[in-house]
């Protein structure tokens, strides 16, 4: 069973075993008397008195089901406060299960919210034993209904072609796997974090193939490779005549992954100018092409990654803090590979089946001293650093195995050249490298302490062939 087939099922269960449930009413006394009929049937409660506590609620935890009265103000007896909050639970979860109430019961009232997704209606008073049997069949029905899609999501993943081989074994990959296996169904925006090369792509590949738009586009852009002049175009689009290059109207990523999952790497590295930008898009999900005043709605789930820290960032006035909040609804972190050595070795395979098959060696396996060399090793450039070394190895070697001279990292660690015996542009070259590494893959510091622009950094990393974390 790899992985992926094995993402806990205690993230499934969880649910099931400390069901949750919201209960919404503007009277105190009837808040008190829910809530301890239904602690008493072991149900975890959590109580509001408005529809706004009850967005907040839902928007920032998780529940099995709500129970709301459909009348808040003083004196309302029409129910439109409730139906209205109703339809906006749907919108922000359509698989959570709710159950309305209200003191002036009407058939057509009745009728109209379930018409909006209730799952369910009661009138007060109630009769505790039938409340008490429609909250179990929710929560039952809510639990088969969250399994149903997470099992459906998963041989979505199986099935799918190219789909991302998220190889993890570790101690400290649990937590990754059980986030990813938790979250994947929803549209939460996720950001990931990690060191260059640590797998951050992987994790948002499979981020999306586990969701519900699955079948839609993934669409990833280095935000970190854009400059501003071109940022809005390559995001949003333009219209024909919106600058002197735009010959033909052009459609942006947001538009492009409409339905899908936009995926935003090197997101610390987009220009402040720019920022607020992004920020409208997804807090309303409206956005204009340049030269264009017609408003588009995109519907895009945002994954976004960096290696930098954005909290200092966003001290240092560097990113906007909303922005931040949009963005990392759910935050995944991704150890470096020396922190995950057991996953070594099922990588390093992983690899060398691929690159045997693409370059038709007949590499089969490590011979012992390479594969310990590798345990061995630090992996600055993690697992994108495993995967060079891997494909370098196999068009290298000459038998069965992969030896320790074909990997090349007794090189990569200790072979430092002489600044004498290389040229200007080598020189140039090596310490382009040296920065990238030095500032961990971020762009703007690396090329600040060059003293280059983050463009004119981009044109030496294209130059030199240097791949860009």
């Amino acid at each position: 069973m790899n992985s992926v087939e094995s993402l806990s099922q205690a993230a499934l269960m969880t649910a099931l075993t400390n069901p949750r449930v919201l209960i919404a009413d503007d009277q105190r006394d009837v808040l008190e008397a829910l809530r301890l009929l239904l602690k008493g049937e072991g149900y975890g409660i959590e109580t509001v008195s408005s529809p706004s506590g009850v967005l907040d609620a839902v928007q920032s935890r998780e529940f099995e089901a709500v129970l709301i009265d459909l009348n808040y103000t003083r004196d309302t007896t029409s129910g439109q406060e409730g139906l209205d909050l109703l339809s906006k639970i749907q919108s922000i979860d359509s698989t959570l299960p709710v159950i309305v109430m209200t003191a002036w019961g009407s058939v057509d009232l009745a009728v109209e919210a379930m018409r909006r997704g209730a799952r369910d209606f009661i009138q007060k008073p109630w009769e505790n034993a039938r409340l008490l049997a429609i909250v179990r069949t929710q929560v039952e029905l809510s639990g088969a209904v969250r399994r149903s899609h997470q099992l459906e999501a998963e041989n979505r993943l199986l099935r799918a072609e190219g789909a991302p081989t998220f190889i993890a074994e570790s101690d400290v990959m649990q937590p990754v796997l059980r986030v990813t296996s938790r979250i994947g169904p929803s549209d939460a925006n996720v950001l990931i974090t990690g060191e260059h090369g640590s797998g951050k792509e992987v994790v948002a590949r499979t981020l999306h193939a586990l969701s519900r738009r699955a079948s839609r586009p993934l669409v990833a852009v280095n935000t970190g490779g854009l400059s501003e002049g071109i940022f809005e175009s390559e995001l949003f689009g333009h219209v024909r005549g919106a600058f002197t290059d735009a010959k033909t109207d052009r459609i942006g990523r947001f538009e492009l992954a409409h339905g899908g999952t936009l995926f935003l790497d090197e997101i610390a590295n987009v220009p402040l100018s720019q920022q607020a930008k992004l920020l409208r898009v997804l807090e309303s999900g409206e956005m204009e092409r340049v030269g264009s005043s017609r408003t588009v709605r995109v519907d895009v789930r945002i994954i976004s990654a960096t290696n930098a820290d954005l909290n200092k960032e966003v001290v240092n006035g560097r990113f906007r803090q909303d922005l931040l909040f949009r963005l990392n609804t759910v935050e995944i972190n991704v150890p470096p590979l020396r922190e995950r050595r057991r996953d070594i070795p099922l990588l390093a395979m992983h690899f060398l089946t691929r690159y045997a098959e693409r370059y038709r060696k007949p590499t089969t396996t490590f011979d012992p001293v390479a594969m310990q060399s590798m345990l061995d090793y630090s992996w600055p450039g993690n697992v994108r650093e495993l995967d060079h070394a891997v494909e370098r190895a196999v068009l290298l070697s000459q038998g069965d195995a992969v030896r320790v001279s074909d990997l090349g990292l007794r090189e990569a660690r200790e072979a430092l050249p002489k600044m004498e015996d290389l040229s200007l542009e080598e020189v140039e070259a090596l310490l382009v490298r040296k920065a990238i590494d030095r500032y961990g893959g971020n762009i703007s510091q690396a090329a600040e302490a060059l003293g280059l622009s983050r463009s004119a950094l981009y044109r030496r990393l294209q130059k030199y062939g240097i791949s860009s974390p």
